[in-house]
Protein backbone atom coordinates (compact mmCIF):
# COMPACT_ATOMS: atom_id res chain seq x y z
CA UNK A 1 0.00 0.00 0.00
CA UNK A 2 1.33 2.99 -1.25
CA UNK A 3 1.48 6.23 1.17
CA UNK A 4 -0.67 7.94 -0.53
CA UNK A 5 -2.88 4.99 0.15
CA UNK A 6 -2.71 5.51 3.67
CA UNK A 7 -4.01 8.95 4.28
CA UNK A 8 -7.27 8.19 4.39
CA UNK A 9 -6.29 5.59 7.35
CA UNK A 10 -4.52 8.41 8.87
CA UNK A 11 -7.16 11.36 8.65
CA UNK A 12 -9.89 8.95 9.45
CA UNK A 13 -8.45 8.16 12.92
CA UNK A 14 -7.39 11.72 13.50
CA UNK A 15 -11.55 12.88 12.76
CA UNK A 16 -12.54 9.99 14.49
CA UNK A 17 -10.74 10.82 17.66
CA UNK A 18 -11.78 14.63 17.68
CA UNK A 19 -15.43 13.81 17.17
CA UNK A 20 -15.32 11.20 20.07
CA UNK A 21 -13.97 13.16 22.61
CA UNK A 22 -16.42 16.08 21.95
CA UNK A 23 -19.52 13.83 21.37
CA UNK A 24 -19.37 11.45 24.27
CA UNK A 25 -21.17 13.50 27.15
CA UNK A 26 -23.66 13.77 24.93
CA UNK A 27 -23.58 9.65 24.09
CA UNK A 28 -24.05 8.86 27.98
CA UNK A 29 -26.94 10.96 28.33
CA UNK A 30 -28.02 9.15 24.83
CA UNK A 31 -27.51 5.46 26.42
CA UNK A 32 -28.90 6.94 29.61
CA UNK A 33 -32.24 8.03 28.15
CA UNK A 34 -32.30 4.79 26.14
CA UNK A 35 -31.90 1.77 29.04
CA UNK A 36 -34.41 3.33 31.48
CA UNK A 37 -37.52 1.18 32.48
CA UNK A 38 -40.73 1.85 34.60
CA UNK A 39 -39.87 2.67 38.25
CA UNK A 40 -37.03 4.21 37.04
CA UNK A 41 -37.56 6.82 34.71
CA UNK A 42 -35.97 10.59 33.67
CA UNK A 43 -38.38 12.78 32.85
CA UNK A 44 -36.70 14.04 30.09
CA UNK A 45 -33.41 15.18 28.42
CA UNK A 46 -32.56 17.87 31.12
CA UNK A 47 -33.55 15.77 33.96
CA UNK A 48 -31.09 13.05 32.45
CA UNK A 49 -28.22 15.28 32.14
CA UNK A 50 -28.74 16.83 36.11
CA UNK A 51 -28.23 13.25 37.33
CA UNK A 52 -25.49 12.41 35.50
CA UNK A 53 -23.46 15.69 36.48
CA UNK A 54 -24.25 14.59 40.10
CA UNK A 55 -21.18 12.12 39.12
CA UNK A 56 -19.06 14.73 38.16
CA UNK A 57 -17.62 14.79 34.51
CA UNK A 58 -14.99 11.46 35.01
CA UNK A 59 -17.62 9.15 36.43
CA UNK A 60 -20.82 10.87 35.02
CA UNK A 61 -20.44 12.57 30.96
CA UNK A 62 -16.89 10.83 30.51
CA UNK A 63 -17.62 7.53 32.16
CA UNK A 64 -16.24 4.61 29.47
CA UNK A 65 -14.49 7.23 27.58
CA UNK A 66 -10.97 5.59 28.16
CA UNK A 67 -11.99 2.50 26.19
CA UNK A 68 -13.26 4.21 22.70
CA UNK A 69 -10.74 6.72 22.83
CA UNK A 70 -8.27 3.88 22.75
CA UNK A 71 -9.89 1.80 20.10
CA UNK A 72 -12.31 4.44 18.06
CA UNK A 73 -9.19 6.00 16.20
CA UNK A 74 -8.79 2.35 14.79
CA UNK A 75 -12.75 1.82 14.04
CA UNK A 76 -12.53 5.08 12.42
CA UNK A 77 -9.10 5.21 10.62
CA UNK A 78 -10.24 1.54 9.15
CA UNK A 79 -14.08 3.05 8.37
CA UNK A 80 -12.49 6.15 6.36
CA UNK A 81 -9.83 4.68 5.07
CA UNK A 82 -11.69 1.30 3.66
CA UNK A 83 -14.32 3.99 2.29
CA UNK A 84 -11.82 6.69 0.31
CA UNK A 85 -9.80 3.67 -1.35
CA UNK A 86 -13.11 1.78 -1.90
CA UNK A 87 -13.91 5.01 -4.10
CA UNK A 88 -10.37 5.57 -5.86
CA UNK A 89 -11.20 1.68 -6.61
CA UNK A 90 -14.87 2.23 -8.05
CA UNK A 91 -14.21 5.83 -9.27
CA UNK A 92 -10.66 6.25 -11.19
CA UNK A 93 -11.39 9.95 -11.95
CA UNK A 94 -11.86 12.18 -9.10
CA UNK A 95 -14.17 14.95 -11.14
CA UNK A 96 -16.82 12.25 -11.96
CA UNK A 97 -17.34 11.18 -8.02
CA UNK A 98 -19.23 14.04 -6.94
CA UNK A 99 -22.50 13.05 -9.30
CA UNK A 100 -21.99 9.06 -8.59
CA UNK A 101 -24.39 8.45 -5.90
CA UNK A 102 -24.34 4.46 -5.67
CA UNK A 103 -20.66 4.81 -5.52
CA UNK A 104 -20.77 7.29 -2.83
CA UNK A 105 -23.28 4.52 -1.38
CA UNK A 106 -21.63 1.52 -1.64
CA UNK A 107 -18.50 3.12 -0.62
CA UNK A 108 -19.66 4.00 2.82
CA UNK A 109 -21.52 0.60 2.78
CA UNK A 110 -18.19 -1.46 2.39
CA UNK A 111 -16.18 1.05 4.74
CA UNK A 112 -19.56 0.72 8.06
CA UNK A 113 -19.02 -3.05 7.31
CA UNK A 114 -14.87 -3.31 7.61
CA UNK A 115 -14.91 -1.44 10.86
CA UNK A 116 -17.58 -3.61 12.13
CA UNK A 117 -15.49 -6.46 14.34
CA UNK A 118 -13.47 -4.04 15.88
CA UNK A 119 -16.39 -1.54 16.49
CA UNK A 120 -19.03 -4.02 17.99
CA UNK A 121 -16.40 -5.11 21.40
CA UNK A 122 -15.80 -1.57 21.85
CA UNK A 123 -18.75 0.14 21.75
CA UNK A 124 -20.63 -3.17 23.79
CA UNK A 125 -17.76 -2.25 26.79
CA UNK A 126 -19.03 1.40 26.71
CA UNK A 127 -22.67 0.81 26.73
CA UNK A 128 -21.97 -1.43 29.62
CA UNK A 129 -20.11 1.03 31.56
CA UNK A 130 -22.23 3.91 30.81
CA UNK A 131 -25.33 1.98 31.67
CA UNK A 132 -23.82 1.50 35.42
CA UNK A 133 -24.51 4.91 36.58
CA UNK A 134 -27.02 4.40 38.91
CA UNK A 135 -30.48 6.24 38.47
CA UNK A 136 -31.47 6.18 42.04
CA UNK A 137 -28.29 7.62 44.39
CA UNK A 138 -29.47 6.62 47.61
CA UNK A 139 -30.53 2.94 46.79
CA UNK A 140 -28.25 0.00 46.99
CA UNK A 141 -27.16 -1.50 43.68
CA UNK A 142 -26.87 -5.47 43.76
CA UNK A 143 -25.58 -5.44 40.04
CA UNK A 144 -21.71 -5.15 39.88
CA UNK A 145 -19.43 -1.63 38.70
CA UNK A 146 -16.88 -2.34 36.80
CA UNK A 147 -13.65 0.27 37.67
CA UNK A 148 -13.39 0.63 34.22
CA UNK A 149 -13.13 -1.52 30.78
CA UNK A 150 -10.34 -3.62 31.35
CA UNK A 151 -12.02 -4.98 34.41
CA UNK A 152 -15.30 -4.75 32.34
CA UNK A 153 -13.42 -6.78 29.34
CA UNK A 154 -11.96 -9.47 31.80
CA UNK A 155 -15.47 -10.31 33.35
CA UNK A 156 -17.08 -10.46 30.30
CA UNK A 157 -14.33 -12.99 28.59
CA UNK A 158 -14.15 -15.14 31.80
CA UNK A 159 -18.08 -15.43 32.04
CA UNK A 160 -18.84 -15.82 27.73
CA UNK A 161 -15.71 -16.42 26.42
CA UNK A 162 -14.42 -13.60 23.79
CA UNK A 163 -17.95 -14.55 21.58
CA UNK A 164 -19.45 -12.83 24.74
CA UNK A 165 -17.93 -9.59 23.04
CA UNK A 166 -19.73 -9.14 19.70
CA UNK A 167 -23.09 -9.31 22.08
CA UNK A 168 -25.67 -7.60 20.31
CA UNK A 169 -23.68 -8.07 16.67
CA UNK A 170 -26.63 -8.24 14.65
CA UNK A 171 -27.94 -5.37 15.85
CA UNK A 172 -24.67 -3.34 15.35
CA UNK A 173 -24.95 -4.73 11.81
CA UNK A 174 -27.77 -3.63 10.89
CA UNK A 175 -27.21 0.07 12.13
CA UNK A 176 -23.86 0.00 10.65
CA UNK A 177 -23.79 -1.27 7.40
CA UNK A 178 -26.78 0.41 5.26
CA UNK A 179 -26.33 3.60 7.61
CA UNK A 180 -22.75 4.36 6.99
CA UNK A 181 -24.04 4.34 3.32
CA UNK A 182 -26.44 7.35 4.08
CA UNK A 183 -24.13 9.59 5.84
CA UNK A 184 -21.42 9.18 3.35
CA UNK A 185 -23.79 10.07 0.44
CA UNK A 186 -25.39 13.04 2.40
CA UNK A 187 -22.32 14.34 3.27
CA UNK A 188 -20.74 14.31 0.03
CA UNK A 189 -23.49 15.35 -1.83
CA UNK A 190 -23.97 18.29 0.76
CA UNK A 191 -20.47 19.22 0.61
CA UNK A 192 -20.51 19.49 -2.87
CA UNK A 193 -23.48 21.51 -3.31
CA UNK A 194 -22.24 24.33 -0.98
CA UNK A 195 -18.91 24.53 -2.39
CA UNK A 196 -20.91 24.80 -5.88
CA UNK A 197 -23.46 27.67 -4.55
CA UNK A 198 -20.34 29.51 -2.94
CA UNK A 199 -22.03 28.65 0.38
CA UNK A 200 -18.17 28.14 2.17
CA UNK A 201 -15.08 29.53 3.10
CA UNK A 202 -11.93 29.21 0.94
CA UNK A 203 -10.47 26.26 2.97
CA UNK A 204 -13.92 24.42 3.29
CA UNK A 205 -14.16 24.77 6.63
CA UNK A 206 -18.15 25.34 6.78
CA UNK A 207 -18.92 23.36 4.06
CA UNK A 208 -17.11 20.24 6.10
CA UNK A 209 -18.92 21.53 9.62
CA UNK A 210 -22.62 21.66 8.29
CA UNK A 211 -22.19 19.06 5.92
CA UNK A 212 -20.84 16.53 8.36
CA UNK A 213 -23.16 17.68 10.98
CA UNK A 214 -26.75 17.30 8.92
CA UNK A 215 -25.33 14.06 7.73
CA UNK A 216 -24.74 12.85 11.19
CA UNK A 217 -28.37 14.25 12.17
CA UNK A 218 -30.28 12.49 9.19
CA UNK A 219 -28.62 9.27 9.63
CA UNK A 220 -28.44 8.94 13.31
CA UNK A 221 -32.64 9.69 12.98
CA UNK A 222 -32.81 7.25 10.73
CA UNK A 223 -31.36 4.23 12.42
CA UNK A 224 -32.52 5.16 16.33
CA UNK A 225 -35.11 3.00 17.12
CA UNK A 226 -32.36 0.11 16.27
CA UNK A 227 -30.00 1.73 18.22
CA UNK A 228 -32.33 2.13 21.56
CA UNK A 229 -32.69 -1.91 21.24
CA UNK A 230 -29.17 -2.77 21.10
CA UNK A 231 -28.27 -0.09 23.65
CA UNK A 232 -30.85 -2.11 25.94
CA UNK A 233 -29.94 -5.22 25.01
CA UNK A 234 -26.56 -4.38 25.13
CA UNK A 235 -26.84 -3.02 29.12
CA UNK A 236 -28.50 -6.32 30.13
CA UNK A 237 -26.47 -7.98 32.32
CA UNK A 238 -29.39 -9.84 33.98
CA UNK A 239 -30.72 -12.08 31.27
CA UNK A 240 -33.99 -10.36 31.06
CA UNK A 241 -33.79 -10.30 26.94
CA UNK A 242 -33.57 -13.47 24.96
CA UNK A 243 -32.43 -12.10 22.05
CA UNK A 244 -32.13 -8.85 20.00
CA UNK A 245 -35.67 -9.60 18.23
CA UNK A 246 -37.39 -10.29 21.92
CA UNK A 247 -35.96 -7.21 23.31
CA UNK A 248 -37.79 -5.02 20.44
CA UNK A 249 -40.69 -7.02 21.56
CA UNK A 250 -40.64 -6.20 24.92
CA UNK A 251 -39.90 -2.47 24.49
CA UNK A 252 -42.61 -2.42 22.16
CA UNK A 253 -44.57 -3.96 24.98
CA UNK A 254 -43.67 -1.66 27.81
CA UNK A 255 -43.87 1.95 26.03
CA UNK A 256 -45.12 1.62 22.38
CA UNK A 257 -43.53 3.35 18.94
CA UNK A 258 -42.24 5.99 21.29
CA UNK A 259 -39.80 3.94 23.45
CA UNK A 260 -37.83 3.35 20.17
CA UNK A 261 -37.29 7.45 19.86
CA UNK A 262 -36.38 7.50 23.09
CA UNK A 263 -33.04 10.21 23.57
CA UNK A 264 -33.80 11.60 20.09
CA UNK A 265 -33.36 15.09 20.69
CA UNK A 266 -29.66 14.69 22.40
CA UNK A 267 -29.19 11.66 19.66
CA UNK A 268 -29.59 14.01 16.76
CA UNK A 269 -27.62 16.93 18.93
CA UNK A 270 -24.61 14.95 19.66
CA UNK A 271 -24.91 13.16 15.87
CA UNK A 272 -24.49 16.88 14.44
CA UNK A 273 -21.51 17.88 16.60
CA UNK A 274 -19.47 15.12 16.80
CA UNK A 275 -19.69 14.41 13.12
CA UNK A 276 -19.01 18.34 12.43
CA UNK A 277 -15.47 17.29 14.08
CA UNK A 278 -15.33 14.56 12.91
CA UNK A 279 -15.45 15.56 8.78
CA UNK A 280 -13.88 18.50 9.23
CA UNK A 281 -10.67 17.27 10.84
CA UNK A 282 -10.85 14.11 8.52
CA UNK A 283 -11.10 16.43 5.82
CA UNK A 284 -8.86 19.13 6.61
CA UNK A 285 -6.17 16.57 7.33
CA UNK A 286 -6.55 14.83 4.32
CA UNK A 287 -5.97 18.14 2.71
CA UNK A 288 -2.71 18.72 4.75
CA UNK A 289 -1.64 15.00 4.10
CA UNK A 290 -2.13 15.58 0.21
CA UNK A 291 -0.74 19.18 0.11
CA UNK A 292 2.43 18.08 1.70
CA UNK A 293 2.33 15.30 -1.16
CA UNK A 294 2.46 17.35 -3.96
CA UNK A 295 4.73 19.53 -2.48
CA UNK A 296 7.27 16.58 -2.19
CA UNK A 297 6.56 14.39 -5.42
CA UNK A 298 5.36 17.85 -7.70
CA UNK A 299 2.78 17.94 -9.51
CA UNK A 300 0.02 15.61 -8.57
CA UNK A 301 -2.24 14.18 -11.16
CA UNK A 302 -6.46 14.44 -10.31
CA UNK A 303 -6.94 10.82 -10.76
CA UNK A 304 -4.34 9.87 -7.65
CA UNK A 305 -6.45 12.17 -5.03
Amino acid sequence: MTEHHLHDYIAGAVGGTAGLVVGHPFDTTKVQLQIQHHGKQYSGTLDAIKHIHKFGWVQGFFRGLSWPVLSYGVVNSVFFGVYGNTLKFLEKDRTKRKSSYLNLYLAGCVGGTAQILIAIPVDYIKVVLQSQIPHDLGASNSMKLYKGPIECVAAVVKERGIVGMYKGGVAMAVREIPSYGIYCLTYEVLNVKMHEKRLTDSKGIIASLLAGGVAGSVTWFSILPVDVIKSRYQADCNGEYKGFLDCAYKCYQEGGIRIFYRGCLVTCARAFLVNAVTFLAYSQTLKYLETKRVHKNGTLNPNEM
